[in-house]
């Protein structure tokens, strides 16, 4: 079956459904093809015990390490994609992050465009995504031109006095920019929602609840479910891509479009356009630059648990705080640390989910008093940090960088909370086939040499095909890039209608 459109969308997440709602109001023929399924509005979706310890929504899908073995990446395949688990955080890089800079162990590349390129398109991300945050509070905070859309999401008591003591204990707390409805989150369970899908409602803005409806309210704009897009085709000269061959209900259709934006995140992507490999692009889908799948990064995180036998935590979703007193530089080493930011609300089932041996009423009774918190810090781009494929199989082969800067932040957190009253600090760093935040394998860039996309987010190889998703962040920052990939994907939409016009 060849269905005829102005631009299909392979992925409905963050990118994909930004691009989307951008173009839609242009008139222009959308297909949005999204693999997953919509999200059921079940019981599961506000259970703790369901997500943590039983899995219920955690794919199946294996991918293989570079030792060989097979491992669960933790990835989310629905409409939305992983923005339905994500922690709704909207950080926009630090103006830092785009320029050239020295790290503990290595260096950025730092971005062939400015913050001041992007501040417009984060203005209009923020907007899109109903960003609620506060100014003033966090030194790191590049300039902006206009407040946040909303006031920032209000600590709860027990938060508002450990704000009180990170501040006597010496750093810059401060309000997590939130695409968070709260009154309509809560109206729907009494939960956090970091990690907890986003079911039947608004009160998560996530990439469905948020661009994707906005675009499908035009008539000019479907959704696909269900399908998979194994290959991408070119035409004989490997100038222009002129059918995307889509795997769905165990049958192949070819879709046809004057335009195709690969949107299926940072290694899906990559590995669809390394598949879509042919006589005119023999190395993947424009690929002369030898980048492609090239340059992975996936953030160094920890997680840590701070407790206190004298603070009681009774709040219900606790995620509005962070500090970034490490983010740009360390007094004593000179180089940059990273971000340290609440997690959602440790239950006793989410404890009793991480540490199975713990018995659950002594896990109940340690997260009566405990508080999560969730430390970033750079990665940095490296070719020899790469994807794979091989026939269906994804092979990752993640070369973990600056992993120093990540123990000094440790360090210094576990100092910061020592002294704001928390006698018991423990950690655990996520390992390296924990692939979250991922990004880098199809990297933006002024020369065609050095990069797979422009700065538009088109391929630099062939004209009507353009990455819209994580793939194409050249450096990972120490932040959530959620908001970073909506922004370049708004800046996309506005190259991608001059190209229909």
């Amino acid at each position: 079956m060849t269905t005829d459109s102005d631009v299909i969308i392979i992925g409905s997440g963050i990118g994909g459904g930004t691009l989307a709602s951008a173009l839609a109001p242009g008139g222009a023929r959308i297909l949005v093809v999204e693999r997953g399924e919509h999200l059921p509005d079940t019981p599961d979706a506000r259970d703790d015990v369901a997500i943590f310890e039983r899995g219920v929504y955690r794919s199946d899908e294996e991918w293989y390490g570079a030792d060989g073995k097979k491992f669960l990446p933790g990835n989310y395949y629905y409409v939305g994609g992983n923005s339905k688990f994500y922690g709704a955080v909207m950080f926009r890089y630090r103006a830092e992050d785009f320029r050239a800079r020295p790290h503990l162990q290595g260096a950025s590349p730092g971005w062939d465009m400015s913050y001041e390129e992007m501040e417009p398109w984060y203005a209009r991300a923020e907007a899109l995504f109903r960003v609620r945050g506060a100014t003033g509070q966090d030194p790191t905070d590049p300039p902006r031109s206009g407040p946040f859309p909303y006031a920032a999401v209000p600590d709860e008591p027990a938060l508002q006095t450990v704000r009180q003591r990170l501040l006597r204990a010496g750093v810059h707390p401060a309000s997590l920019p939130l695409a968070i409805d709260l009154e309509a989150w809560l109206k729907r369970g009494q939960t956090g929602w970091d990690a907890f899908p986003n079911t039947g409602g608004a009160g998560k803005i996530d990439a469905e609840v948020g661009p994707l409806a906005d675009a499908l309210k035009f008539p000019n704009v479907r959704l696909m479910t269900g399908a998979r897009v194994v290959r991408l085709e070119t035409d004989p000269s490997g100038k222009r891509v002129i059918a995307a061959i889509v795997r769905r209900a165990g049958r192949e259709e070819r879709l046809t479009a004057r335009h195709f934006a690969v949107a299926a995140g940072a290694v899906q992507s990559a590995a669809l356009l390394l598949r879509s490999a042919n006589a005119a692009h023999p190395t993947g889908l424009g690929n002369s630059s030898d980048q492609l799948g090239r340059n992975f990064m996936n953030h160094n995180t920890s997680a840590m648990m701070t407790l206190s036998p004298f603070l009681r935590n009774d709040s219900v979703y606790q995620k509005t705080l962070f500090f970034n007193d490490f983010y740009n530089d360390d007094a004593e080493v000179h180089a940059p640390l990273g971000n340290v930011q609440l997690l959602g609300r440790i239950t006793g089932n989410i404890l009793k989910a991480q540490a199975p041996a713990l018995p659950r009423p002594l896990a109940r009774l340690m997260a009566n008093h405990a508080f999560g918190w969730f430390l970033t810090s750079e990665d940095l781009p490296n070719p020899d940090s790469r994807v794979r494929v091989r026939g269906e199989d994804i092979i990752m082969d993640w070369q973990r960088s600056n992993m120093d800067a990540h123990h000094l932040l440790i360090k210094r957190t576990k100092q910061v909370m020592r002294r704001a009253g928390f006698p018991v600090v423990l950690v655990r760093i996520f390992g390296n086939k924990t692939t979250s935040h991922q990004c880098g394998t199809a990297r933006l860039g002024a020369d065609p040499r050095r990069s797979v996309v422009n700065l538009d987010c088109r391929s630099h190889d062939v004209e009507n095909l353009w990455v819209t998703d994580a793939s194409v962040l050249p450096t990972s920052g120490a932040v959530n890039p959620a908001l970073t990939i909506a922004a370049l994907a708004l800046k996309s939409a506005t190259a991608l209608t001059g190209a229909l016009r």
